[in-house]
């Protein structure tokens, strides 16, 4: 008896000691072990497309998860980024075998991909699987390139500008990954110069203190067959005091406005009769301290092919158009010029000293000068700035800006 009793609490004993082991041990008691009880490999009973490992995946793959028998009791997708995981939007079947993504959800190019999932069999017993794949990699990809620059402070004109490195066909599903939005809120609408060029701007320049934000959602969006796109970034800037600068070529003078006071009146040169200033409004895109201007870079030849002029050391340089319009300091003009003759082949010309003053026009005006910034060209013998010759968008009225957009 105390045999039996003996062996019985060594049972006990087992019992308490390894968990793993109960089934085993209910044959102590008299229960029945059920050798088909043993839960199958992972594999076996979670399916997951694509195949763990996969590489090269097409975006348009079909991407389920799906059980024999049981229930899902949960399953997770996440593309997997350096800025941090994300999470793909999905649902389980009312029978519980079968999670699919929701509706309209396609897979990203380039990415890797991971699929956790834990399910449940008829008798409450748990299984889980992890999985990853990778997407394809696009032979053929497209980038925007933005201004203004992150972060930066701009004069009330700017305009946001994107500038592609390929053909884009598809333009309304580019514009619409584009968002740019400020506060105070404005409405901004968005004018395509060719099938390259992208600008965004409000009806009327932005109010001084606008905060400004640019959201790219460029990834995977197909911009012409075969060419995605591969940015997701957000820039922001801000719209710093207002300065409209008007040029009068016929006065010979510039008269400089901030926040709707005038702070001086300029002398100024503007282009010869033979080589006049654009009429219209310009946005300061560029600003140098000195730089070379050479006329062969922009058609100003002799019959020799070399520039009708070279001079090496221009100070305070202020680009207004991309095909060459500066405002910048002279030196080498006599004083008397300034004011009274437009002598220049296009640029408009402020008094200055060789090597740069900040005590001249010139300097004066550079130092307080922003990108962005508004020039605008009056009285000049010349036809109006083309809108896509630099930032030019401020010389269309607002219905014709909106009827560039790829979305109306």
């Amino acid at each position: 008896m105390r045999h039996v009793l003996k062996r019985a609490g060594r049972c006990a004993v087992l019992a308490v000691a390894g968990a793993g082991l109960v089934a085993g041990l209910a044959a102590c008691t008299g229960g029945t072990f059920d050798i088909d009880s043993k839960p199958r490999a992972p594999e076996d009973t979670i399916r997951v497309t694509p195949e763990d490992g996969a590489r090269g995946v097409s975006p348009d793959a079909r991407l389920v998860v799906k059980l024999p028998s049981g229930r899902l009791e949960r399953v997770k997708v996440t593309q997997v980024e350096a800025a941090g995981p994300t999470e793909v939007p999905g649902s389980v079947s009312q029978d519980g075998l079968r999670w699919t993504p929701a509706e309209g959800i396609r897979l990203g190019l380039a990415a890797k991909y991971s699929v956790d999932v834990v399910a449940v069999d008829g008798r409450g017993r748990r299984t889980a699987r992890h999985t990853t794949f990778t997407t394809a990699v696009p032979e053929h990809r497209f980038i925007g390139y933005v201004k203004p620059e992150n972060r930066s402070t701009v004069g009330t004109g700017m305009i946001v500008s994107f500038t592609f490195n390929r053909v884009i066909e598809n333009r309304a599903a580019v514009e619409r990954a584009i968002s740019v939005t400020s506060d105070p809120p404005v409405e901004v609408a968005g004018h395509w110069f060719g099938k390259e060029r992208l600008d965004f701007r409000p009806r009327e320049y932005w109010k001084p203190g606008t905060k400004v934000t640019v959201r790219m959602r460029l990834r995977d969006v197909e911009a012409a067959p075969g060419v995605y796109g591969i940015q997701h970034k957000t820039i922001a800037f801000t719209v710093g005091r207002s300065q409209v600068s008007t040029v009068d070529a016929a006065a010979h003078t510039m008269r400089v406005v901030r926040d709707g006071a005038l702070l001086a009146t300029v002398p100024i040169t503007a282009g010869a009769p033979k080589t006049t200033t654009y009429n219209g409004k310009m946005v300061v895109t560029e600003m140098f301290d000195v730089t070379r201007m050479n006329g062969a870079t922009v058609g100003f030849t002799t019959k020799d092919g070399k520039g009708e002029y070279d001079i090496k050391d221009v100070p305070h340089a202020i680009r207004l158009t991309t095909s060459g319009t500066f405002l910048h300091g002279n030196y080498w003009a006599s004083p008397d010029t300034f004011g009274s003759a437009n002598v220049s082949h296009g640029c408009v010309g402020l008094r200055d000293d060789k090597g740069g003053s900040s005590q001249s026009p010139a300097g004066w005006f550079f130092d307080r000068t922003l990108i962005g910034d508004v020039v605008e060209v009056v009285n000049s013998k010349d036809r109006t700035v083309a809108p896509d010759n630099g930032l030019g968008g401020w010389n269309l009225d607002w219905e014709q800006w909106r009827a560039g957009s790829a979305l109306n």
